[in-house]
């Protein structure tokens, strides 16, 4: 009985043996895969991240808009250089401090999932999951260059440069500045003499590569090649050269606001959820933000302004891009509730406490 006991025994001891070897044997694979499980879903939740505080300003597949930069070649950056960008935000730049001790909203893992989604460049799917979630942002108003208008412009001396100044304005600057220039309630004019005047080449190169705090017009520095932005500059400042010879872009036109009321009945409530923080109760405004409600704000400021300032918010102040939030229509629906406002808003905003 007692040699069967011993035998017994060995036989436990040496099963426990193996199984602890074979365990240690299967250790790295275990964490291998656990390790790409936790990858997979960082890169998941980083996505759902990205589509809810990035995508209006650097699109839905990272592609950037406007002045805001791509985050397409941002994956070969170190992570703790991306970590601290998203958590401290950029001096200077219309990237505002994400990190909850920053006064952001999103804590240490998220920003943390945010940069492995990056450095994992799988855009494409990142695109996906931001058209699910419904929250890709609005197409850029683009004035439209007919192939004539184009060939009238290269036929020009410095006809090039030219050329290439008047596509990226067309692309970039024309929702703004007008399609030929003239100016709009958003930006002012860039096809005057007066202006030709009174900025030379390098004060126009300097206020695109570093845009004008406390207005629409960004720093381009980063969204703008440097060869792109002297064709800008040359294509202001040579401007008068295309009026003599006639070239024209064809106006953009704005759509029709739908002023129903369901439409501002809509634009109310998302006015209540998202606007009242900052603007006030029934837009009256508060010291974080001017009002709104008032006749001198809405009689000088038409619809597709109101509308783009949603969109695009307002650098170097506290009003934010919703364009990556909101839809083409939901920015509609806001505005026909401010214009339902005009009717019987005060003259002059009332004073804050």
């Amino acid at each position: 009985m007692t040699t069967q006991i011993r035998w017994l025994g060995f036989i436990g001891t040496l099963m426990i043996a193996i199984g602890v070897g074979l365990a240690i044997l299967n250790e790295p694979a275990r964490q291998t895969a656990a390790s790409e499980s936790l990858h997979v879903a960082m890169v998941s939740e980083g996505a759902d991240i990205y589509a809810q505080n990035c995508v209006a300003c650097h699109g839905a597949s990272g592609e950037g808009i406007a002045a805001y930069p791509p985050l397409t070649t941002a994956g070969a950056l170190d992570a703790q250089i991306l970590y601290n960008t998203i958590e401290r935000g950029r001096y200077n730049t219309a990237m505002a401090a994400f990190g909850v001790e920053e006064g952001g909203v999103l804590t240490g893992a998220q920003i943390q999932s945010l940069v492995t989604m990056i450095q994992a460049g799988t855009w494409d799917a990142v695109a996906t999951r931001v058209a699910a979630l419904g929250l890709t942002p609005p197409q850029i108003v683009v004035a439209e260059i007919p192939a004539e208008t184009m060939a009238q412009v290269a036929a020009l001396p410095n006809g090039s440069v030219l050329a290439t100044g008047l596509t990226v304005y067309a692309e970039n600057c024309a929702a703004c500045h007008g399609a030929n220039g003239e100016g709009s309630s958003l930006a002012p004019a860039l096809n005057t003499d007066e202006l030709r005047v009174r900025l030379n080449d390098d004060a126009i190169a300097r206020i695109v590569q570093e845009g004008v705090p406390g207005t629409l017009m960004s720093s381009w520095s980063r969204a703008l090649t440097s060869e792109q932005q002297q064709a800008v500059v040359t294509l202001v400042s040579n401007w008068g050269e295309l009026n003599a010879a006639g070239v024209k872009l064809p106006v953009i036109e704005s759509a029709a606001l739908d002023t129903s009321p369901q439409a501002v009945a809509n634009g109310q409530r998302l006015f209540s959820l998202l606007c009242t923080q900052c603007h006030g109760v029934d837009g009256y405004g508060t010291q974080i933000a001017p009002a709104l409600n008032n006749q001198t704000f809405l009689s000088q400021t038409p619809n597709a302004a109101i509308q783009q300032i949603i969109s695009g918010g307002v650098t170097g102040t506290n009003m934010p891009a919703w364009g990556g939030y909101l839809t083409d229509a939901d920015i509609a629906a806001i505005t026909a509730y401010l214009r339902s406002l005009e009717a019987t808003a005060p003259i002059v905003a009332p004073a804050q406490p």
